[in-house]
């Protein structure tokens, strides 16, 4: 659309406030943008990858190798390469210039969650279930899996050795029950950010695997931590019902004595709902960081803060169901987040009214009916000879509908740019609403074939149906 039909006043609003549209291609349980904004990858709970398309809604591509629930999806910083992890214990690096699969790794527990070096495709940090977590690297054919430790940095011990041997008897026992459960990259890759069952955020050196720095959060175990796109700001959801925003130091520039590097992590802002308790599903940035949204626990609104003032700016008021995963789109004020029964994809955007006096500069609005005077040559009739030929030289232009204008106010356009993920014209159509129903929460089931029929008014109708959904369980039986 025309940005000069859209109130200005509108353009400079920087979060959504309506929700828009529904997405639907089978049970979505995980979505992730790419770094541009212009896919968005859903993971299915029968550990299918969808792409979709932002501008068109559309279906680009689909991804069929795992066989359980999707847990997280991971792009690369050119958008070719996504990483998967479900729950079948294993992640699967795919290329989408044709889908095909570049790696599979296969892991002794389930997968939390698995994120993709910033820089590196071929590196990842895998988050397993009641097991350490591992930096993987794939540049070769059998992947080289390293233990990432999960205890917290101790300070060196003293000089006193029967102090010392209680203190690490004692340090030991603890830190055996720590245990990784979230871990992200930082901005350059050099250092992971590990958050603990019990509370901890871990910094560790992603070239030798050893902790330098760790910090007591909270009590409670850190369900998530997302990084902001300037990389200085990490987000922190945990079990406490209270989610933070963390001034990350600037690890870059870290010499090697580590006790002369003041590793500090600044707890910026605590954002919660005193008045219900609530507790958050999911969390996320916005594009700028400028504000910090959550989904809620058995609850369909959406939260939206300011960092400004650490106030409460909008509920987005969601659909008759939870809402799992939700992401803020990298560019633009649009938010997704699925449904936890339905699985369908929900999207807020700001709804605007067009401003059709922007079309001409002699074009007016009126409030209501007026009598116009129209001009003597308006509506002449030209000749069929004129209009004809006008149209045959409308037809002799081919239009253009492959080559992408590039935008020049994007700094990094030319390292985006630089993959597009090619069009797939036979591509089968995506599930639709008609085909799949909810028998419970997050179990889904195809519709039997005589369950969609239109019941007519008369008896005989009445029957035809129920015949159909007879029809429909015996042929399930077989």
């Amino acid at each position: 659309m025309n940005l000069s039909l859209i109130d200005p006043f509108v353009l400079a609003q920087d979060y959504p406030d309506t929700l828009s549209e529904k997405l639907r291609s089978g049970h979505a349980t995980c979505l992730r943008f790419n770094r541009k904004g212009d896919y968005l990858a859903s993971g299915r709970a029968d550990g299918t990858v969808v792409i979709f398309d932002i501008e068109t809604n559309g279906v680009a591509r689909k991804l069929k190798g795992h066989i359980r629930q999707i847990q997280s999806l991971s792009w690369s910083r050119d958008g070719r390469y996504l990483l998967s992890s479900s729950q079948d214990w294993k992640c699967i690096l795919w290329d989408l210039k044709d889908g095909s699969r570049v790696r599979t790794v296969r892991f002794e527990a389930p997968v939390y969650i698995a994120e993709l070096h910033p820089y590196n495709h071929l590196l990842f940090v895998a988050s397993l279930f009641e097991d350490q977590p591992v930096l993987v690297d794939i540049s070769s054919p059998k992947p080289i899996k390293r233990i990432i430790p999960s205890a917290p940095y101790r300070a060196p011990p003293s000089t006193d050795e029967e102090v010392n041997r209680a203190a690490a008897a004692k340090q030991a026992a603890q830190d055996a029950k720590h245990s990784t459960c979230v871990t992200v990259f930082t901005a350059l890759g050099n250092h992971i950010i590990a958050g603990t069952s019990k509370g901890w955020i871990n910094i560790i050196e992603t070239q030798t695997c050893t902790t330098i720095h760790s910090t007591k959060l909270c009590s409670g175990v850190i369900i998530l931590l997302r990084l902001a796109s300037n990389g200085r700001d990490l987000l922190v959801n945990s079990s406490d019902r209270v989610i933070r925003t963390i001034l990350m130091p600037d690890l870059s520039q870290l010499g090697i004595d580590l006790e002369q590097a003041n590793i500090k992590l600044q707890v910026e802002h605590k954002f919660q709902d005193v008045v219900n308790r609530l507790s958050w599903n999911h969390v996320a940035f916005s594009s700028t960081g400028e504000f910090v949204t959550a989904s809620t626990f058995m609850n369909p609104d959406i939260y939206v803060w300011e960092r400004s003032h650490g106030s409460l700016v909008k509920i987005l008021e969601g659909p008759r169901e939870e809402l799992g995963v939700v992401e803020w789109h990298p560019t633009r004020p649009f938010v997704v987040a699925c449904g936890l029964e339905s699985g369908c994809i929900y999207t807020w955007s700001i709804v605007t009214p067009q401003k059709w006096s922007a079309l001409a500069p002699d074009f007016g609005e009126v409030e209501e009916n007026v009598e116009y005077m129209e001009r003597e040559d308006e509506f002449d009739i030209h000749p069929a000879e004129e209009i004809h030929q006008r149209r045959l030289d409308q037809e002799d232009e081919e239009p253009d509908v492959l080559t992408i204008e590039k935008q020049k106010n994007d700094p990094d356009e030319e390292e985006i740019e630089s993959f597009r993920m090619p069009v797939l014209l036979d591509l089968s159509d995506s599930e639709s609403e008609e085909d799949i129903v909810a028998v419970g929460p997050g179990t889904m089931r195809r519709r039997s074939p005589g369950a969609g029929r239109d019941r007519l008014t008369n008896g005989d109708g009445e029957k035809d149906g129920r015949n159909g959904t007879a029809r429909g369980a015996k042929s399930r039986r077989r």
